[in-house]
This record gives C-alpha cells, structure tokens and sequence, in this order.
C-alpha cells in the first residue's frame, strides 16, 4: 500500500501524556468503548523511544452478528501469520523472542535493575517484532550484559543458539534495512527475504531475467517468495499453504472460509475465495485477480487488508512483509469525506504535472474513513493512519483503488496529545493559533489528498518500466514525496472551500508550517546525533522541505531565524511555497514517468539523508525536557465470541491495558511457525 504514517511533527497527533500518567479510569470488562470519553486511558506506558496506547472502535454495538462475525474471523487470520513477520524481518527474531518470553514468563521476584533493562528490551522487541529497530531499523542494543542473559536463560530453561546469542550483543547484522547506495543493499541488510549471501546484482539479475518490459499487465515479481541459493543455483521458496510459511498459512485460510461464510454481499464473498485460492497456491497471477475483486467490493461495512502487501523492508522492492488490518466504515464521516473522491478529475486536471503525465481518466478511486477493529503482523503495534492499495501501478489505472483514513487511530493520538511542542518549536503567536485551531483538520486534509489523490495520480510513460524497476531502492521515498507534494499543493486551493472541506485557507497555511517544522527540525529527535535518515517518510519529509528551503532562499520564502539560540523556519510567502511545491510535484512526477533513476538518487541523496548535525543536537536538546516519547503504537482490542452451545450468539470487545501481557498471550496462542 502507499501509506502515510503519523508525522512527528504534529504536535496536535504525535504529542504523548507524562511519563507517569494520573491513574484513569479503563473500561470495565467486556465493556464496548464506543464513544469518546474523557477518563478512558488512552495512553498505558512509555518506556525508551515508544509510547504505548489504546484505541476505542466507535460503532461497534451497532453491527449486526453477522458483520460481528465476519470481523472477529478476519482478525483472528490476521493474527495466525504473526509469525511470518518475524521471521521475514530477521533469520533469529523467533527464536530470540521465544526466549524472552519463556524468561519472562518463569522469572520468579521483583527484580533488580538488570531485570528492568532487560523488560525494556523485550518490550522493545515485540514493539518492533525483532531485534531491529521499527523505523530506524537500527539493531536494539541491550543495557545488561551477556552474562546476565545467559543466568535469565539457565533460571528460566530458557536456550539460545551460539548464533543468536551472540547478535545479540555484536555489532554483526547491525541494520535491519540498508539504502546506503554505497554498499551492497542485501549484504549490508538483515531482513530474511534473501539468504545472507545474496548479493543485490544477483537479485537484480534474477528478477531482470523473468520480467517482460513488452508486458502491460505485469505481476509483481517476487512479492510472496524467499530467494535462496540451492547447489549454486538461485531459487524462490513461495510462501503458500504447502510452501514456505504453510503451517501459518494454512490457519490463515481457516479463518478466511469462516469469514467467506459471512460475507456481506457477493462481491466480498468473490474477493475471499480468490484470497484463498491464492494463499493456497502463491499463484501472483491468482493476487491480481483478487486486488481487483478486492478494489471492486466498495459496499461492504467491514474491510479488511490481508497478506503480503508494503516492500518497505526489502531493500530492492521486490517481497512485501505480511499484514492486516481489519476495519468497519465510519458512514458519517466517510460520505462528509466523499466529495474528494468525487472530484478526483478536478484534481488530476489542475495539476501542475506535465500534461503527458495526467490520467486522461482517473477511475475507480474510493475514500472510506474507517475505525479500525484489528491489526496484526507489519501494522502493528505502529500503525498507518492511511492507506491506499492496491500497489500495482496496471491495476489502479484500469481499476481504480481504495483510499482509507484510519479514523479511530488519528483520534487515539489526539486524545494521547501531551503539551509542549507547539509552544517549543512555534515561531509566532500566530503561528501557534493557527496550529490550534487548524491543526486537526488540515492534518485530516493532508491525508485524505495523499492517499486518495496524491497515490492514484499520475501516469508512466509508454514502455517505462514500473518504479521498482526504474527508481529501484529510491522508489518508496519518491513515491511518498510524490503524494505528500500532490496533498501540500491542492490544500492550498480555494477548491477545497468550495467542496466545504475547509473553512478557511489558512488551515492550509497551518499544514505548511507543520510540514516545514517537522521536514526540517522535528522529525530529527528520532535520530541518534550522528545518523543519517534511513526510513522512506523522513527522507520524503525532509527532501521536500530541504528542497523548498533551497528553491525559495533567493526570495526568502522560508527564512531560517535564531532568537535566543533557538533555531526557527518561518514561512514568509505562503503562496510562493504553493509554487514550490507544485515545481517539486512536477519534476518528481517526471522522474517516475520516465524512470529517470539518477535524477531521482539525486534528490533523495542531495536533500533526503544528510542530516545537519547542529540543527539535530538542537533539536534533541529542545525536546528532552518535554519528555515524550517520538514513537507510538497501539495495544489491539480483543475480541472474544460469546456462546450458546456451540452457536455465536455475539462478539464482544475487550480493551487491555497491559502491552507485555498481550504480547506474551500472542505468543502462546499464535505461534505457528
């Protein structure tokens, strides 16, 4: 899916409660949070970099037993191939975590402080399901020695291989994901797609081998498959019910027959079978077929996402992690919402884009505001806050696409909002009002117009390969800038006043101010000083803002000011930066039309990696003393079927409050590899 993850820098989302929050009230047991309230606990625990919360499903009592049961099926298949993304992100990530939790679940007494930094790291592992980092891909780094592992694990009957014992604590395998264009992509990454000796020109060469460029209608090569080296030769190990993965493949597939037996119209019960068809035989022909039977059911109440979907953590772009979300449609805010979709024409017509690159037809493009019900495997426990899918490019332009906006989860982050960053890292009193006032809606805005707009805009030009292709490990960066420049243009429009969208153009100068301040300055805490920006939407944030800060230097249209040794960029021209944007919108959208790779490294290299190391030590210094955590993810509500003899009669949702004892409840009763 392109997705659009939560900014850093909107202090309106991003912004957490105390370390140590007020105790609040939970909902009892069984209890249905379907509304919003001022003493639910949004936010349970923070701990290193993360913050942990909680989500309501507002709606939920209002489903029939049938749509009940159709949701309660799809999450519990999401939650069978939990393993897989384990494995897929890292060869020793299930054994290790295995180990944690066998030491977890046999510790006996309180603990000293070793025992607390080892929860930590646990807790940081099942975060970010590995060892590796779930946005710097950086290895975790322990604070407590091997020693004292080895004592948790003699204690506990707990084992390690000599192997993953000691990548625990060495510095071997220590990036997750490498786009460092300097050293070989797949010797320098972690992530399990590829045996360790695989290079990137033999991968490259594999893939280049099968592809026709004549092709219209390509399948996306690779997507569901492991390669290795068998006797010399390179080979794919499919991940199907008798391949690769099967035994949590074939649970998976359980869970989805039930779910087709509940369908709610024909067109979701078509779409269902054909997902099955194709975790049975990892046919990618078989996942055409389904992703446009899935993009035509636009009636459903409940949706969901199921399989192996985002290449983020493949280096090359070829094999895509396993995940699901599963989700019921927010009606009222979904048709408020609509006019975007129904005015995509409007949209793709008045783009700054060259004229050779606009869909004379933009079809099928559907937006739902949805709430989440259910997330598992690479959503989870950080999640989107929007989607688009499906990702292949032949599909959207002959059958449109689904455009989602998780409602739920950009209101849990507004309820989880601390103080602090507004006030720390706004220039002005205006500044800040504006924020204020505008803030929730024009971050809204921006999403709605990157998912629905920005993704399923644009074309290639005739006989240019696709973007993993072309743009290769620059492609998910470009695209994501792609978008991000297609929202920050058109929320400028007076069009969206007159869609009522927004009630004033100045809730579009307040996303510029939010874009720059976290493009250039905010964003930065997520970094230890001294990396260089690694994951695709900080480098996309940072390339746009870095590039406009150039574009505009001539006319001082951002201006760089330090009052008080604190460093501030102050937009001066609204409407010149629109123009900006629009420029930097048309010559990206060229470098994917015609695949113009070198163009496109060097963007991303010149303006989206390189951070400036006294801007970055500023920033870490500034927010320290706020004390909130940069990242965020959720604890899932759980769904627990209510019986009368071996009939459902109801489903009902639970709300946990604690994020370790959920995670060691997966582990138990989702294991399957």
């Amino acid at each position: 899916m392109k997705r659009i993850s939560l900014w850093t820098l909107s202090a309106l989302l991003v912004a957490g409660a105390c370390t140590n929050p007020t105790e609040e009230k939970t909902p009892a047991e069984n209890e249905s949070m379907t509304e919003k309230t001022t003493d639910y606990q949004w936010q349970t625990e923070q701990f290193a970099d993360l913050r942990i919360l909680r989500y309501q499903v507002p709606g939920w009592e209002k489903l029939s037993l049938q749509q009940k049961k159709l949701a309660y099926y799809l999450t519990q298949a999401g939650l069978e191939g939990r393993d897989i993304l384990w494995d897929q992100l890292y060869r020793h990530n299930l054994e290790i975590r295995k180990a944690l939790e066998t030491i977890i679940k046999n510790h006996e007494g309180e603990g000293d402080a070793q025992w607390e930094n080892f929860l930590i790291y646990a807790k940081r592992v099942f975060f970010s399901n590995g060892i590796h980092h779930h946005y710097s891909h950086a290895k975790l780094k322990p604070e407590f020695d091997q020693a004292y592992l080895e004592s948790l694990l003699e204690k506990s009957g707990a084992s390690l291989s000599e192997e993953a014992m000691a990548v625990i604590f060495n510095t071997e395998d220590s990036k997750g994901v490498s786009k460092d264009p300097n050293h070989d992509l797949l010797l320098a990454s972690a992530v399990n797609f590829y045996d360790p000796d695989i290079t990137e020109t033999e991968a490259t060469a594999f893939y280049k081998a099968q592809m026709n460029p004549k092709d219209s209608t390509p399948i996306s090569y690779g997507l569901n498959s492991k390669l290795v080296r068998e006797n010399g030769t390179l080979v794919e190990k499919t991940w199907h019910a008798e391949g690769l993965y099967g035994p949590a493949i074939k649970k998976i597939i359980h869970w989805l027959e039930l779910a087709q037996g509940v369908a709610e119209n024909e067109q979701q019960a078509k779409a269902l079978g054909l997902l099955i068809e194709y975790y049975q035989s990892g046919d990618l022909n078989k996942w055409d077929e389904y992703n446009i039977a899935w993009v035509q059911d636009t009636a459903s109440t409940v949706d969901y996402i199921n399989s192996f979907i985002e290449v983020y953590h493949d280096p090359l772009g070829y094999k895509a992690t396993y995940e699901t979300v599963v989700q019921v449609k927010d009606m009222d805010a979904s048709e408020k919402m609509k006019v975007i979709s129904d005015n995509i024409q409007f949209f793709e017509d008045n783009s700054p884009i060259m004229d050779q690159h606009k869909k004379e037809k933009v079809v099928g493009v559907s937006y739902r505001m949805i709430n989440v019900v259910g997330e598992a495997g690479a959503t989870t426990p950080s999640t989107p806050i929007g989607v688009n899918l499906p990702n292949a490019n032949w599909i959207r332009v002959e059958h449109g696409s689904k455009s989602i906006s998780l409602t739920n989860i950009e209101g849990a982050y507004e309820n989880a909002r601390g103080e602090g960053f507004l006030e720390e890292f706004a220039f002005s009193t205006e500044e800040l009002e504006r924020a204020k006032k505008y803030g929730a809606i024009s971050s809204k805005m921006h999403t709605a117009l990157h998912e629905v707009v920005g993704h399923a805009s644009g074309k290639l030009e005739k006989d240019v390969h696709t973007p993993k292709e072309t743009l290769k490990n620059y492609s998910s960066t470009l695209e994501e800038a792609r978008a991000d420049l297609v929202a920050l243009y058109f929320i400028m429009d007076p069009k969206m006043l007159e869609l009522g969208l927004m009630e004033s153009l100045e809730a579009g100068k307040a996303e510029y101010d939010n874009y720059i301040r976290n493009g250039l300055m905010l964003q930065l805490r997520r970094l230890n000083l001294g990396e260089n920006i690694e994951e695709d939407h900080m480098r996309n944030r940072q390339l746009v803002a870095a590039w406009a800060f150039e574009m505009g230097a001539e006319n001082n249209v951002i201006e760089r000011k330090v009052i008080d040794g604190k460093t501030y960029f102050v937009i001066n021209d609204y409407d010149a930066l629109r123009e900006i944007f629009g420029k930097q919108l048309r010559e990206i959208q060229r470098v994917k039309s015609q695949g113009d790779y070198q163009a496109g490294r060097n963007l991303v290299e010149n303006y989206g990696v390189k951070v400036d190391q006294a801007i970055h030590e500023e920033v870490l210094q500034r927010t320290e003393k706020l004390h909130i955590a940069p990242y965020a993810g959720f604890i899932q509500p759980e769904m627990k079927p209510v019986y009368k003899g071996e009939e459902i009669i109801d489903v009902e949702l639970e709300f946990p409050t604690d994020f370790l004892e959920q995670m060691l409840r997966y582990g138990e009763k989702y294991s399957n590899l």
